[in-house]
């Protein structure tokens, strides 16, 4: 596991045009399997669960869930059983993410959409409990106050390895948005680019997690106009923006997560957004085993976008 993920400079015509230099964190880059903001939410989650005496972790997810990904192999490594609470039917099991996931002993559970939304519901939590009392419950996208301090790491090697103004996050689930609020200590702008349709829901999870310290807390922005439709929704044209982009740079942004905040990047250079001579580090966070789901329901074209294979991972 490659505890601090490098820093890369990114050329392109854009920012020389505006005067802008942009470097992104490679988390993407931490390990092959267990990458970006999952293993950071992750690491504490998985370890507080053993110093506990759970015997395993339980959590939820859809059927391409890369936080599912993550968790079924992160347990693997640590032989530490786990079961996966997964929104659709039984039919799904059979896809590039869940079977991989059972090729490292996740058990899987198929709910109806009604029952996975009480996923954050006290009650339905406590029946959970109560059917798997040795499971530590983690949240959908491990994000709860034990991701924070993961999360944080981020800003710990940043400031080891260069002077930035904004840092830029995607954001699906508030954790990793706020496990850089609480460790920046409004040092630097921080912006979060939505990628799901929310109005202040994601607003209201990020204060949630920071708890007392939220208040004291004023750098941080989330956008909203960002998502492309929704969350995994993107057109054609999304696509070959990303696709060029990734050419240009050799780095691969995937259209539901990373993608978004890379086009809202440019889009925010065009409209003059950042002063010239501003620093801003993009943040990946992976999620790149999402492609082989895109392609495999033809969203995407295989041909285009380098999916990720993790056979022989076991």
């Amino acid at each position: 596991m490659q505890t601090h993920s490098p820093l890369q400079t990114i050329q392109h015509p854009l920012f020389a045009k505006h005067k802008l230099e942009v470097k992104i964190k490679r988390d993407d880059l931490i390990h092959p399997i267990i990458s970006g903001n999952k293993w950071r939410k992750l690491k504490y989650n998985l370890s507080f669960a053993q110093e506990q005496g759970f015997k395993g972790a339980l959590s939820f997810g859809g059927s391409y869930s890369n936080h599912i990904h993550a968790l079924a192999f992160a347990c693997y490594q640590q032989q530490l059983p786990c079961r996966g609470i997964i929104r659709g039917e039984n039919q799904y099991a059979a896809n590039c993410t869940l079977s991989q996931a059972k090729n490292w002993g996740m058990e899987l559970t198929f709910v109806d959409r009604q029952t996975y939304r009480l996923r954050h519901d006290e009650a339905y939590l406590q029946e959970l409990q109560a059917l798997y009392p040795d499971y530590f419950i983690i949240p959908e996208g491990g994000s709860n106050e034990l991701a924070l301090p993961g999360v944080g790491e981020v800003i710990t090697e940043l400031n080891e390895q260069t002077d930035f103004d904004t840092l830029m996050t995607p954001v699906g689930s508030g954790g990793t948005l706020a496990g850089l609020i609480a460790a920046d200590n409004n040092q630097h702008q921080l912006l979060g680019v939505a990628v799901l349709k929310q109005q202040d829901y994601l607003i209201q999870e990020v204060n949630r997690l920071l708890g007392s310290s939220a208040e004291q807390q004023h750098n941080w922005q989330i956008l909203n106009t960002f998502h492309r439709g929704g969350y995994a929704r993107f057109c054609e044209q999304d696509c070959q923006r990303i696709l060029a982009f990734n050419r240009h740079t050799g780095i691969t942004f995937e259209p539901v997560y990373s993608g978004k905040m890379l086009l809202a990047l440019l889009d925010l250079i065009e409209q003059e957004y950042f002063p010239p001579g501003h620093k801003i580090v993009l943040l990946h966070t992976g999620g790149l085993q999402g492609l082989g789901g895109l392609a495999e329901r033809g969203l995407i074209e295989h041909k285009d976008w380098p999916v990720p294979s993790f056979e022989g991972n076991i």
